[in-house]
């Protein structure tokens, strides 16, 4: 092979990996691609200047209900009426279907750190039972569940 026709190649074969590198959602600010993330957009600018972490968390709980509202939350926050972990994000509704958002979890490691296992344990392959019971055993020590 000519040295030209190998440096053509390359680029060829170069450009279709990083075609396919943006097509499959690498580099998107979203390490955790494979989950429903909600936009950041439309969040509250405390969560929008948040560390990322925080920012994946209220990402993952505002596009996961289904899954966060069977995740309780030993933090205390039963207390201030939260039934679960997604509590600590979303506060309600409003009446055209937009999210009220909790800032509950801004300042709770607990909140963020129940969420994040979630995410890793669902990536692990684990059912929404097991996440949950790893969340009781884990973080009981902290404070009662906010959940039955």
């Amino acid at each position: 092979m000519k040295p030209l026709t190998k440096a053509c190649l390359f680029l060829a074969l170069s450009a279709v990996f990083l075609l396919s590198a943006c097509a499959s959602g690498v580099g998107q600010n979203n390490p955790e691609n494979e989950f429903k993330m909600a936009p950041l957009d439309g969040m509250p600018n405390e969560v929008r200047t948040a560390p990322a972490q925080v920012q994946q968390a209220y990402q993952f709980a505002a596009a996961n209900s289904e899954i966060m509202t069977q995740i309780p939350c030993y933090c205390g926050c039963g207390e201030m009426g939260h039934t679960s972990n997604y509590a600590c994000y979303i506060g309600g509704k409003n009446a055209d279907g937009s999210l009220i958002y909790d800032t509950h979890a801004l300042g709770c490691s607990i909140c963020v750190d129940i969420t994040l296992d979630t995410m890793r344990l669902l990536k692990e392959g684990k059912s929404v039972p097991e996440i949950r019971a790893y969340v009781d055993q884990t973080y009981a020590q902290y404070g009662p569940s906010n959940m039955p």
